[in-house]
């Protein structure tokens, strides 16, 4: 349906948005099988191939928490030519050393807002968590990277319940003071709903972290993901994450679903005459692509929907 979306702008929006595409690393990590590394780079490449620009590839940390990327050192040499920005997560100074050593100039850090997520993700308490990164993201920054702070369990916790807005800001403005360059505000079980949103991201500003650091990363538990994109829009925040075919949840939070689809919010950007530079169509024939390799149809609804209009088109 080359002709629909049909654009209809609203006021109050972005011209353009970043999509920060987590597929790659936040989507196959969670995977019950580990994928090839030369299916993980085609994958990569497929992506950037779609318009990505800004594509998370892998994670620096040990193999033993996360196995699925243990191919960190073999796949970051294939996939570092691309002409987009290709960021890694780095949980300590060792792994910040293997990805400086491989030539990665943006890195990220992760917290949580929590103390029981923390104890669960990092076997840290939040302040011991700040600790550790603090001269990893100053070590990072004397080597000219690009840091970017992701923080867990902005607006629920599985353990705790509701996560005081203070509490997420207090968390948040010690990534920004220490150097973060970007902070991306996690909805780790998807508990989210647009006032909440919005309240925080005001919250954020009246503690002087100002929206033009701040991402938004939501997963779709609850089928709100796009309603709280909207919701971040209408703020000015211009960085969302997503994942290709609505990949990932999260290992350490078992009741953490999919990320936002990356090809749910190319078709409501679409429609709102936002520019994403991203070709639409040769992003859902990537997820397809992956589906495929992964054994299972993509969760997007916005990719099951154009793979049957094909299919449709195909047989008559």
């Amino acid at each position: 349906m080359p002709e629909l979306p049909m654009t209809v702008p609203a006021d109050g929006l972005p011209a353009r948005v970043r999509i920060h595409e987590v597929g790659a690393r936040d989507g196959l990590q969670n995977e019950k099988t580990t994928v090839p590394t030369e299916v993980k780079a085609e994958f990569i490449h497929r992506l950037a191939d779609a318009g990505l620009t800004s594509i998370e590839a892998t994670s620096f940390v040990h193999p033993k928490w996360v196995p699925q990327l243990a191919d960190a050192e073999a796949l970051f040499p294939r996939i570092s030519q691309l002409p987009v920005d290709l960021p890694v997560l780095v949980p300590n100074d060792r792994g910040l050393d293997r990805a400086l050593a491989l030539g990665a100039t943006r890195v990220a850090v992760f917290a949580s807002a929590t103390e029981s997520f923390a104890k669960a993700n990092l076997n840290r308490t939040v302040d011991e968590s700040l600790a550790m990164f603090e001269p990893v993201v100053a070590r990072a920054k004397e080597h000219q990277a690009h840091v970017r702070g992701y923080l867990s369990m902005c607006f629920g916790d599985p353990w705790e319940g509701p996560v005081p807005i203070p509490q997420v800001v207090k968390v948040t403005k010690a990534l920004h003071d220490m150097g973060c360059d970007e902070l991306s505000l996690g909805d780790t079980i998807g508990v989210a709903t647009p006032g909440h949103v919005q309240a925080l991201l005001k919250a954020l500003n009246d503690a002087q972290v100002p929206t033009s650091a701040l991402a938004v990363h939501f997963h779709d538990t609850y089928g709100q993901a796009l309603a709280n994109t909207l919701a971040a829009l209408q703020h000015g925040v211009t960085t969302v994450d997503a994942s290709a075919g609505g990949l990932g949840g999260c290992p350490f939070a078992k009741s953490a679903t999919g990320n936002l689809a990356t090809e749910d919010l190319v078709w409501m950007l679409q429609g709102l005459g936002i520019d994403t530079g991203t070709d639409l169509g040769r992003l859902v024939a990537t997820s397809t692509w992956m589906a495929d390799r992964l054994g299972r149809p993509s969760p997007s609804r916005t990719v099951r929907a154009l793979a049957r209009e094909e299919l449709s088109h195909k047989e008559q």
